[in-house]
């Protein structure tokens, strides 16, 4: 194909700067010099550092939630600095820039949370009162409601340093995405916890690249390595939360899978400390992803009514 995008012209991917973010940025720009056949000097990585990675000693509930990890990626896309963003799913708010948007998902990693400790490979193995270091508030309050007698404390950090915290004792439990430990080559210290058991963030596991509505060159370049499956999936996961204005503040878990044409979604909403939730499951035509999430999301809303997250 032809493209603006060169060794002379490089294009220019912008991402943040953990291990697992670049592992994600590495893997699109494999992905589109395979579809290409562009050689890999076509492409230039740029880290951003982002405002969710400078803060580190905060819960994300308390400096603001998503977009955290994407705001200071996407003014450098609005002001040209770069031509694509890659981003995890889960942290991307449901509302972009006017001038952005995503409309390409790599295929989706496996979806289900991994149960991390050095000394246990359950939930349920763990004795009473332990301490568990987690800083979702999904997981904590889904934690809660299984487990109300664990100490849980805040695990702020990338994949690599949750795990130092580990070492350190800090906590003797964790929980981290499969996604990003199969991403990273570390699955092998991964217990999954099956979706049943622990339903996941929306988006988990997905990856989507963001770039500039009008950028016709970037559209066409990245639509070979869209995943179409993966993008129906995520576009009834995030009118769910759109819904409920899902953000790092509130624990709300959701799942959309294919069965051949027809969608099935589960979702929940938990109380920050584990004591009610309301789930529930719905299904519909694929072409109708959006409505089915959407309408999923006002109904557990109705369910929790006012206040629900305080």
């Amino acid at each position: 194909m032809t493209t603006q995008y060169s060794i002379d012209s490089p294009l220019k991917i912008g991402t943040r700067g953990s291990p697992l973010a670049l592992a994600q940025a590495y893997e699109t720009r494999s992905r589109l010099m395979q579809a290409h056949g562009m050689p890999e000097g076509a492409f230039t990585i740029e880290v951003i550092q982002t405002t969710g990675d400078a803060v580190q000693d905060r819960p994300l509930s308390e400096i603001g939630g998503k977009g955290l990890f994407t705001k200071e990626i996407e003014l450098a896309l609005l002001d040209g600095r770069i031509d694509i963003a890659v981003h995890s799913l889960k942290d991307v708010a449901t509302e972009l820039p006017d001038e952005l948007v995503i409309d390409c998902t790599l295929p989706r990693e496996d979806v289900r949370d991994a149960f991390i400790s050095r000394k246990y490979t359950s939930i349920a193995e763990l004795p009473e009162g332990v301490t568990v270091g987690t800083s979702s508030l999904r997981r904590r309050a889904q934690l809660l409601a299984m487990r109300p007698d664990l100490n849980l404390v805040e695990f702020r950090g990338n994949v690599q340093t949750r795990l130092k915290k580990l070492e350190d004792g800090v906590a003797e439990a964790t929980f981290l995405a499969c996604a990003g430990l199969r991403r990273l080559g570390s699955f092998d210290i991964a217990n999954p916890i099956e979706t049943g058991v622990m339903l996941p963030a929306c988006a988990q596991g997905a990856v989507g690249i963001e770039r500039r509505i009008a950028d016709d060159a970037a559209a066409a370049l990245l639509a070979p390595i869209h995943d179409e499956d993966t993008f129906i999936r995520i576009s009834a996961e995030r009118a769910f939360l759109k819904e409920l204005d899902g953000s790092c503040r509130t624990p709300i878990g959701g799942l959309a899978e294919l069965d051949g044409e027809t969608l099935r979604f589960r979702g929940e909403i938990i109380r920050p400390d584990g004591s009610v939730i309301h789930a529930g499951s719905w299904a519909g035509p694929i072409s109708e992803a959006v409505r089915i999430g959407a309408e999923a999301g006002l109904e557990l809303r109705a369910k929790g009514g006012e206040g629900f997250f305080a």
